[in-house]
């Protein structure tokens, strides 16, 4: 019996490729009032943003993404696939809850930082002891994810309060936190399964 389904594949690169592709549209949508660098994902979904729209449906594609894989990952210990779950539905939440167009929002700001922490928690909540674990679960690699992902929100937190590259900080943190479920998935169907080592 495989670790994951093979679709798994599909929601997994989906999410990275969708949340991409969806600052990129909206940013465009909005124009040179918006600068990539120093304002967020969340002015792109903001109620009244020329992009408002393109934002908002990819945080749902990428929250339902989340979801889709969380419920594939097998192989992954429960804890880390209930915090990927958890992950999703805070992207889901995060776009039923847009910023506002000026000034800030406690319970957007609340619903995107659990997000964050529970895409960061994931990998090393998911991870399987053991050589005979896929290699994206075994502890040394998720630790690293965990660690990294810890950092970059750390970075990003740092910059919103400097007021300084907020935005690219976010983009680095969210990029890598949408790509790591691609990559366990990815090592789940390339690791051989039961029948195969006994062969």
């Amino acid at each position: 019996m495989r670790l994951v389904p093979k679709w798994a594949l599909l929601s997994s690169g989906c999410a990275p490729v969708l949340l991409a592709s969806g600052w990129t549209i909206a940013g465009l949508l909005e124009g040179p009032a918006y600068d990539p660098v120093t304002q967020t994902i969340s002015v792109l979904a903001a109620y009244g943003a020329a992009g408002f729209w393109v934002m908002t449906g990819a945080l749902v594609a990428l929250g339902a993404c989340h979801l889709l894989t969380a419920w594939a990952l097998r192989a992954a210990a429960l804890a880390g696939r209930v915090a990927l779950g958890g992950g999703g539905v805070a992207a889901l939440a995060v776009a039923l809850l847009p910023a506002p167009s000026s000034g800030g929002s406690l319970r957007h700001g609340s619903v995107a930082a659990v997000g964050f922490a529970l895409l960061a928690v994931w990998p090393i909540l998911a991870a399987q002891r053991g050589s005979a674990a896929p290699w994206g679960l075994r502890p040394v690699p998720s630790l690293a994810a965990t660690v990294l992902m810890g950092v970059g929100a750390a970075w990003f937190v740092i910059e919103m309060q400097a007021r300084g590259a907020a935005g690219v900080a976010e983009r680095v943190v969210a990029s890598v936190q949408s790509l790591w479920p691609f990559v366990v998935v990815a090592s789940c169907l390339l690791h051989p399964d039961d029948d195969e080592r006994l062969a």
